[in-house]
């Protein structure tokens, strides 16, 4: 009865309740006192989930079924079969909670590229110490395409502004994820953002803007091929003279090479160096320092990079008065009525 039941339910559920519906079926069959009939029933029922459209059925199908030997013969075999993601994600995840397991870089790329969309296996990367930078870049780029689609599904934004929200986000990230990561890590970044086409020039400004030099030296070094003690000669130079030599040969675009020239000569003025926070967020001042100088250009092609550099000026601002506000909610918070107290 409860056979039947589940399946005539399962024809218009949806793929996730089907999942959970599967699962707790699996479980059933493994644990629970089930007579001769019922046992066949319920195996009956496995069998066809096999045949699911949705691998996110037979995925948990798997995690059930996987590690008893109880488990129905043929669903392990068929599931054994199925795409990699229902067939190996378990295994994966089983490796990748291993500590003591030695994973190649190579090896937790392919991971990242094959189920960096499980959120489990994301979850499990993440809390490795071993994790190169290049993955974890790898997982935020793959979880903003996820958001996006997400939202995007649910008619929540239109596609091209969830798009340009989610790439903003992980180019915000990626530029923390440098500033925190070991100067050794630096390069096999800057490789991965080039190789994946996510080394933009936006991406490139918004390090430079944010006070990661040497994110930003690292990047054009690599799209250059000159030295990296070449490239910080020529960008620490206070003539700027071979800067515009150096930008052209890193194939960036010649519209937003005003933007880093006055970028450049701000950081001069002011000194290269700058904090942990300097080198995570934009800088207010030197982007809106940036804007005016670029807004006097009169060329029609550097109107994108306006709209860049004011969406640029907006996130700055907004970080500014939320660091202010967190900061002076910390440092003077007094009760709410302590006012009317003192006048009394």
């Amino acid at each position: 009865m409860i056979v039947r039941q589940f399946l005539q339910w399962q024809r218009t559920a949806s793929a996730a309740e089907r999942a959970d519906a599967t699962s707790a079926l699996a479980r059933c069959y493994l644990h629970s006192d089930l007579s001769a009939d019922d046992r066949a029933a319920v195996e009956g029922a496995l069998i066809m989930a096999l045949d699911d459209p949705s691998p996110l059925v037979r995925s948990a199908l798997a995690q059930a079924l996987a590690f008893s030997e109880d488990s129905p013969p043929v669903v392990i075999l068929a599931l054994a079969a199925d795409q990699s993601e229902v067939a190996t994600a378990e295994a994966c995840l089983i490796l990748i909670e291993n500590t003591e397991a030695v994973i190649a870089p190579s090896s937790f790329s392919r991971l990242v590229e094959r189920h960096g969309h499980l959120g489990a296996i994301r979850e499990a990367l993440l809390a490795r110490d071993d994790l190169p930078v290049s993955a974890r870049q790898a997982l935020v780029a793959k979880l903003s395409e996820l958001l996006a689609h997400f939202v995007v599904s649910r008619a929540w934004l239109e596609e091209d502004r969830a798009r340009r929200v989610a790439k903003e986000a992980c180019e915000k990230a990626t530029v923390t994820l440098a500033a925190v990561s070991a100067e050794d890590e630096i390069p096999p970044l800057i490789r991965h953002l080039r190789e994946s086409g996510q080394l933009t020039a936006g991406l490139v400004l918004r390090a430079l803007l944010s006070g990661n030099v040497e994110m930003f030296e690292q990047a054009l070094a690599n799209l250059s091929g000159l030295s990296l003690a070449r490239v910080s000669a020529l960008v620490h130079d206070k003539s700027g003279g071979g800067l515009r030599a150096l930008y052209d040969r890193a194939g960036l675009p010649a519209s937003t090479y005003a933007a880093f020239s006055e970028a450049l000569a701000a950081m001069r003025e002011g000194g290269f160096v700058g904090d942990f926070g300097a080198a995570t967020r934009l800088r207010r001042r030197m982007v809106e320092r940036v804007l005016t100088r670029c807004a006097d250009e009169a060329t029609l092609d550097i109107e994108p990079l306006l709209t860049l550099l004011r969406r640029f000026a907006t996130e700055a601002a907004r970080e500014e008065a939320r660091t202010f506000c967190q900061d002076l909610a910390a440092d003077d918070w007094i009760e709410p009525d302590a006012p009317m107290r003192a006048a009394a």
